[in-house]
């Protein structure tokens, strides 16, 4: 274990500060209006290869990456996965100090962690420590479900895609998101989020090798959240799951058996009440590995076991670009949805 200051020492010339600028509109004269926007991000490769998160550049025009000894470089977009919230640049440099990734499966509640970023993206290079709050937290942010560590490190607009440090020095976390408010006004203080490190190394790797995740796992089903309604309509005997409206021909779930009306349950032992479940679930697989469904039928319960597909490569490379980033100073409204952090409001910030 290292002390605090051991590990910023040894790290702070791995993070970076990222600004990003766009055309978020035009004036009254018909000329472009520029937005500009500040995140941060860490070195994963001596060439210069850089993660942080998708929303820090999502629809940048220009992304500008600064180093701790001040040295200033123009990044090109590698791809990303927005699902994941994730995203790789790249910088023409030789000789940056990358990183060291951690095993975030051995993070406990009560570790001690540290975050290095540039909060308000002026106070560069400024580092928080906290401890772990909760693991494999899950939270829903506008409808896409995602897998967290909470923790109650100090995290500001401007830290997004910076690293979250283990009391060893190594990358556990990509620093993604805050609570900041309740559902009825009260001021959140020490709600902070980060990306665990093991969910998104491999995809991490498959941007910087192919510049898309090309091995997200597919199920192939059009699904539908289970509701009292619809178990009315169809006479079923569960109000809970994933109700299957459709099967493409030749898919993962149509190689597994499954047809339109079945009620997926249960994802290897996971309990699947929603369509937000069901791809939280998912996102623990990849293309080729297998997993056993819990299917509920009018003639009774099955047990499938189904091998993930890879999704369509269409599907895959739709966010090779950044759509158009949203006007300085954004912040959008998220609720949890699954149970576990449903009074509150998240405000992610994005671009920082």
């Amino acid at each position: 274990a290292m002390s605090d200051a051991e590990v910023y020492a040894a790290n702070v010339n791995s993070v970076v500060s990222i600004r990003t600028s766009a055309t978020a509109g035009y004036n009254f004269f018909g000329q472009p209006v520029q937005s500009a926007s500040a995140g941060s991000g860490f070195v994963l490769s001596r060439d210069g290869y850089i993660l942080t998160n998708y929303h820090v550049v999502k629809g940048a025009e220009t992304v500008t990456v600064t180093t701790y000894s001040g040295d200033e470089y123009s990044a090109t977009y590698i791809g990303g996965e927005e699902d994941y919230d994730i995203a790789v640049i790249k910088v023409e440099a030789e000789d940056l100090q990358p990183v060291t990734l951690g095993d975030s499966g051995d993070l406990n509640v009560g570790d001690h962690v540290l975050a290095i970023g540039n909060p308000l993206g002026e106070l560069t290079f400024s580092m928080s420590g906290g401890m772990v709050s909760c693991v494999d937290r899950a939270i829903n942010v506008d409808g896409t479900p995602f897998n967290m560590i909470q923790t109650d490190t100090s995290i500001n607009p401007g830290n997004s895609g910076g690293p979250l440090f283990n009391q060893y020095g190594e990358v556990v976390g990509i620093v993604s998101a805050k609570y900041s408010q309740s559902s009825n006004g009260t001021t959140v203080e020490g709600l902070g989020f980060a990306i665990p490190m093991n969910d998104v190394f491999s995809m991490v790797k498959d941007i910087m090798t192919n510049g898309y995740v090309s091995n997200r796992a597919y199920l192939g089903v059009t699904p539908q959240t289970m509701n009292e309604s619809w178990a009315a309509q169809y006479h079923y005997d569960v109000t809970a799951g994933v109700f299957i409206t459709y099967v493409e021909p030749d898919s993962a779930a149509d190689k597994a058996g499954l047809k339109m009306g079945d009620v997926i349950t249960k994802v290897d032992g996971t309990e699947i009440k929603t369509v937000e479940d069901l791809n939280l679930a998912k996102k623990k697989y990849s293309a080729g590995d297998t997993a056993t469904l819990e299917i509920y039928r009018p003639d009774g319960a099955v047990t499938v076991e189904i091998t993930w597909g890879a999704a369509p490569k269409e599907e895959q490379t739709q966010q090779q670009e950044p759509v158009q980033q949203k006007p300085n100073n954004w912040s959008d409204g998220y609720s949890g949805g699954n149970g576990n952090v449903d009074p509150f409001d998240m405000f992610r910030y994005f671009f920082g």
